[in-house]
């Protein structure tokens, strides 16, 4: 189950592990102009720890996530060449 909600600056989408008995905890995703970042509770640490990705680099992993195993550049259509 997700949920996906917009607020003034930021974009938040919260991930919810419904699966089997052993259940990790919510990830939330906040997508903002420059960057995304992607929290999530570590029991262990009893804090959230968090990840900053660009842009671009959101890009490059919404891309991999369909691609076979190898090494990739993505470029733009006009600097294809």
């Amino acid at each position: 189950m997700f949920t996906i909600e917009h607020d003034f600056d930021a974009t938040v989408i919260t991930l919810v592990d419904e699966g089997s008995p052993h259940l990790e905890e919510d990830v939330t995703i906040q997508g903002f102009a420059e960057c995304v970042t992607i929290e999530q509770y570590d029991p262990r640490r009893d804090e959230v720890v968090k990840i900053v990705m660009s842009i671009a680099q959101v890009r490059e992993l919404a891309a991999a996530l369909n691609l076979p195993e190898g090494v990739y550049r993505l470029t733009r259509k006009n600097e294809a060449g």
